[in-house]
């Protein structure tokens, strides 16, 4: 997977331009080495540990709105917060997790960086915090309306049922019916079935 080195100064142009100081101060303290990388599909963004050999690693996706990018570089800064203070003694996204990113949050959110329907929902969240920003699907919702480049891309909620969408040249799906939260969806080639959250971003097929 390609991935590009971000000096540090690059970072105005991945987040909004007030939030650059905070969040420099935050990847130089921590020392932490941050790549650009391309879209990934089940990740938005990525933090690996220290080791005595390499630094605090974070990468994010290069596709993100300033938005989502900010709110995706602060959710793992938070997991190296974490890890500092906890090491592997406790949950992902547990508790110590969800303290540290509404903490690191809410200074961000005291300096009205994010529009007024973002910055809702984000102080919304913080009273039930979801285990990343892909699965705070209202959050996923206001993000996608900042988009500077519409792809052509709909979310599977968007879908008609049982219309064709794909999610990689080759890999077709037909919409199947909602259980609780995803839906369930039928992998044309192989026929195996497949759960899709409602705002995963798929590609229609005429």
């Amino acid at each position: 997977m390609s991935k590009k080195e971000a000096p540090l100064d690059y970072l105005g142009r991945f987040i909004p331009a007030a939030a650059v100081p905070l969040t420099l101060h935050y990847l130089n303290h921590y020392q932490v080495h941050l790549t650009i990388t391309r879209e990934r599909k089940t990740v938005l963004g990525d933090y690996r540990h220290a080791t005595r050999h390499q630094s605090h690693r974070i990468s994010v996706n290069s596709n993100l709105n300033s938005y989502a990018f900010l709110i995706t570089l602060i959710h793992e800064i938070a997991h190296l917060v974490t890890f500092m203070q906890h090491g592997h003694r406790v949950q992902s996204h547990g508790k110590e997790w969800k303290q540290t990113y509404a903490f690191l949050l809410k200074d961000y959110l005291e300096m009205k960086i994010f529009p007024e329907d973002i910055q809702q929902s984000l102080t919304q969240s913080l009273h039930n915090l979801p285990a990343s920003s892909c699965s705070d699907e209202d959050l996923m919702r206001i993000l996608k309306r900042y988009d500077a480049v519409q792809d052509g891309k709909v979310m599977v909620e968007q879908v008609p049922d049982g219309a064709l969408f794909s999610i990689d040249p080759g890999r077709v799906f037909k919409k199947g019916k909602k259980l609780r939260k995803r839906y369930q969806c039928l992998e044309v080639a192989t026929g195996r079935v497949y759960l899709f959250s409602p705002v995963f971003e798929v590609a229609l097929v005429q």
